[in-house]
């Protein structure tokens, strides 16, 4: 069997881990880029819909670590981190998943938004650092 390299893509990870990406220096003007952070364990309506409608803005989506969710939801998760980014990049609306590490503070955060540069932050009403995430854009 012979293949033609007109005929071959070359697809990048869907799933990355964050200390692996390479860093922006300089954030393009017209980024793409639209950043979607949460937990996703236990995935329902609300997060497809969230996710499909970032997705109009652009292309990521981070994902939060095991311990985030012990914090703000008070439970063990059900999926593990890399088993959420498994099930979160197999949807054809998520074009990447990042996966992140504990983030100590907003100084971590702001740090992770200078580094993807992103055009959006997407982000829910519930979302316990709205405020801050407002902040970045």
């Amino acid at each position: 069997m012979s293949c033609s390299s007109s005929h071959n893509t070359i697809k990048l990870p869907k799933i990355e881990y964050y200390e692996n990406i390479s860093l922006n220096k300089n954030c393009p003007i017209n980024s793409e880029i639209v950043l979607v952070g949460g937990c996703f364990d236990l995935l329902h309506y609300g997060h497809i819909e969230f996710l499909r409608k970032a997705k109009k803005h652009g292309k990521i989506v981070a994902l939060e670590p095991d311990k985030t969710i012990i914090q703000y939801k008070k439970r063990q998760p059900i999926h593990n981190q890399l088993q959420q980014a498994k099930i979160l990049s197999s949807f054809t609306f998520v074009d990447k998943v990042l996966i992140l590490p504990k983030l100590k503070d907003f100084n971590d955060y702001a740090r992770l938004v200078q580094n993807i540069c992103p055009s959006v932050i997407a982000v829910t009403k519930h979302d316990p650092q709205l405020i801050n995430k407002f902040k970045q854009n």
